[in-house]
């Protein structure tokens, strides 16, 4: 079974038929302006899922929703089969980590881990040894004892995770929590929160709207706009077979080329653009859909000398063009070109591929699996 959408949207990947977080329906307003339009959503158990958006998609709606920090316009929530739609939070067996982390400043490491279990009267013993197995699994036993402003922002981040998890809740929420720091350290954090809930396996949903983080951490990812899900998949799909041309230019660098009337033959098109060469792309699209748009990511375009063959027999020809911006990035270099037809295509290019200087003539081209149509 799929995970359910609303009817406007479709998803690829393939479930369990048993969610442990059933999402249904839910709707909610602010003021009569609308944060989240029927969303309903399953996870399953041990999966970490990624929102992932803009700025006011609805996301961490969702998520203050789902913790029980708001409540909805209407809608179900369910977790391990219970339904928890009316339930207040404190008995909603949640976690949740904010982007502030909101440590408690004049209680120590161990104190703010602990402090989950003076709230559920754990007998003390059980609770001292839960502590102490935490402080071990976000690697802080050595720093225990020290308050947060002693606390770099890497660690006070890990005493935030310690303490949403200490109480073995049933879901762990966080909220943009890497938001603040510079990004060696949320890719170090980001991959330690994942150590984290591998460990411990605890259903695990996230907010960024940073894709790389969604891309690193995620089994699945659940793009938003608008207070609606646009897609959900796994990091893979979402990227290289987005459903529209706002996740497609969400989630990573893309060209996009509005195209009309392609000459479709079974999963596959014939494109041309205002007169240029025929070229084939994938079909991503349903048989009602007139506005259509090409996508194609700049690591996937060639670039060759003008009158050569292409690197390989499966790159089609697609224009040719002059670099007008060539910038080097390292491992890599990133060209614009600009062309009659198709104005500006960026490319990624890699050793050994030439020419790759600013002002220099080149033909261009992609692999038809690499080239996308997809609704504007």
């Amino acid at each position: 079974m799929t995970s359910p959408q609303t009817s406007r949207v479709a998803t690829t990947t393939t479930v369990d038929p048993k969610p442990f977080i059933e999402i249904r329906d839910l709707h909610h307003e602010y003021s009569g302006i609308t944060a989240l339009d029927r969303v309903s959503l399953d996870i399953q158990p041990g999966e970490f899922v990624t929102l992932l958006g803009p700025s006011g998609s609805g996301k961490s709606s969702l998520l203050h929703i789902l913790a029980g920090l708001v409540e909805a316009t209407s809608g179900t929530l369910t977790v391990a089969g219970r339904d928890i739609t009316g339930v207040p939070p404190q008995k909603r067996e949640i976690g949740l980590v904010f982007q502030n982390y909101a440590l408690f400043p004049h209680l120590t490491a161990r104190e703010n881990i602990h402090f989950p279990h003076n709230v559920r009267k754990t007998p003390a013993k059980e609770a001292a040894a839960r502590v102490a197995e935490v402080l071990e699994l976000v690697e802080l036993t050595a720093l225990a004892d020290r308050r947060p402003d002693q606390l770099s922002g890497g660690q006070q981040q890990r005493v935030a995770v310690g303490r949403a998890i200490s109480a073995v809740p049933k879901v762990l929420l966080l909220d943009e929590p890497l938001g603040a720091l510079d990004r060696r350290l949320r890719q170090q954090l980001g991959h330690e929160i994942r150590r984290v809930q591998r460990e411990t396996g605890i259903t695990t949903l996230y907010v960024t709207h940073d894709q790389e983080e969604a891309f690193t951490m995620s089994d699945r990812v659940v793009v938003m706009n608008h207070g609606e899900i646009r897609q959900v998949g796994t990091p893979e799909e979402v990227y290289t077979r987005p459903r529209d041309a706002f996740v497609a230019n969400f989630v990573g660098e893309v060209n996009l080329w509005p195209v009309q009337s392609p000459e479709r033959t079974g999963d596959n098109a014939t494109v041309n653009i205002l007169g240029g060469a025929d070229f084939t792309a994938r079909c991503g699209y349903g048989p009602d859909v007139e506005a259509l748009t090409l996508a194609v990511r700049p690591e996937r375009v060639w670039v060759w000398h003008p009158g050569s063959t292409s690197p390989r027999p499966e790159i089609q020809f697609v224009d040719s063009g002059v670099i007008v911006e060539s910038t080097f990035l390292g491992n890599s270099r990133s060209v614009v070109i600009e062309s009659e037809r198709l104005g500006r295509t960026s490319a990624l290019l890699y050793d050994g591929e030439e020419p790759r200087d600013r002002g220099a003539r080149v033909a261009f081209g992609w692999e038809a699996k690499h080239a996308l149509i997809i609704p504007s």
